[in-house]
């Protein structure tokens, strides 16, 4: 089939590679965001240039002559691999077997734009990936197909998205062209009464409650690691924890009750949470005995205010 390819950022670069790769399919185009000044160019975009593929970057999909180039591809199948402009109805039925769409949720679960972080923070135990035909809805649409991730105990966001469902992505995609080019893509309605919608977690979600349990928090920080962060206040300043792990906890909640040479503890309910990467403030992220060798804590010592 001709191919367009409308994505950004590493997801799009790595389903872009690995469909001409592949070797089946022809990308005719590939279409993202508009350079930001000052900043390198998108991977996919530099990908594409790489490979010798049209690069098209308009910043909305309604204008007749964003339509009128789109059509001049004569595609047969459009791919939306990771998108931040909206791409209506009139662009995505332009190519002949429509547009597909990726989404990092078991739909019509945990639509919107943090889909990953919500289910770590909340304790769910899995989580995975959609391929579905977008309708104007957000992440609405008829499924094509999913797949399951579990979330182990110690997983990350960053681990859930890199190790398991960006591979598993960029395979369900491949997958997903395979079906359509056979004539075999199902087209399965989501079902609305389980639907559930969560909007950005941003650094007002992240802040961390010291009387929260353990697991709580915990989970908190592993849902936010490395984006946004899950903080707390020491001293005045933002002190934001990344690795970390569920520990024995002792006295009042947001206490140091333990500092070793490579880590802290810090207090929370039913438990406590051993520290051992943080960021202070402005300054990048470093090991614990990094910071700790420049920012001595003692025992008892507050944090939270």
């Amino acid at each position: 089939m001709r191919i367009v390819i409308n994505g950004q950022q590493a997801f799009g670069k790595a389903c872009l590679d690995a469909i001409i790769e592949k070797g089946v399919d022809e990308v005719v185009a590939v279409y993202t965001a508009p350079d930001v000044e000052g900043r390198p160019f998108d991977p996919i975009k530099q990908a594409a240039l790489d490979h010798g593929v049209e690069v098209r970057q308009p910043d909305n999909y309604k204008d007749e002559d964003v339509l009128a180039e789109l059509k001049s591809w004569d595609a047969d199948f459009m791919v939306l691999a990771f998108v931040t402009i909206f791409v209506p109805e009139a662009a995505r039925d332009i190519p002949k077997h429509g547009t597909i769409c990726f989404h990092p949720s078991l739909l019509p679960l945990h639509r919107g734009p943090s889909s990953i972080n919500w289910p770590i923070i909340w304790g769910a135990k899995k989580t995975g990936l959609t391929i579905f035909w977008p309708d104007d809805g957000l992440d609405e649409g008829e499924v094509l197909l999913q797949k399951e991730v579990e979330i182990g105990p110690d997983d990350t966001l960053g681990t859930v998205y890199f190790e398991k469902i960006f591979p598993l992505g960029v395979e369900a995609v491949l997958e997903s062209i395979d079906l359509v080019r056979d004539g075999k893509a199902p087209r399965l309605l989501q079902d609305e009464s389980k639907a559930t919608y969560e909007s950005w977690c941003r650094a007002k979600n992240a802040k961390i409650d010291w009387e929260r349990s353990a697991g709580e928090v915990y989970n908190l920080i592993r849902g936010c690691n490395p984006s946004p962060g899950a903080w707390t206040a020491l001293n005045g300043e933002t002190l934001q924890i990344f690795d970390c792990e569920p520990a024995a906890g002792s006295g009042r909640p947001g206490r140091i009750c333990a500092v070793d040479d490579e880590s802290f503890t810090i207090n929370a309910g039913l438990g406590g949470i051993r520290v051992k990467r943080v960021r202070l403030g402005k300054g990048g992220k470093v090991k614990a005995a990094e910071f700790l060798a420049e920012n001595p804590l003692e025992i008892g010592a507050r944090l939270g205010t």
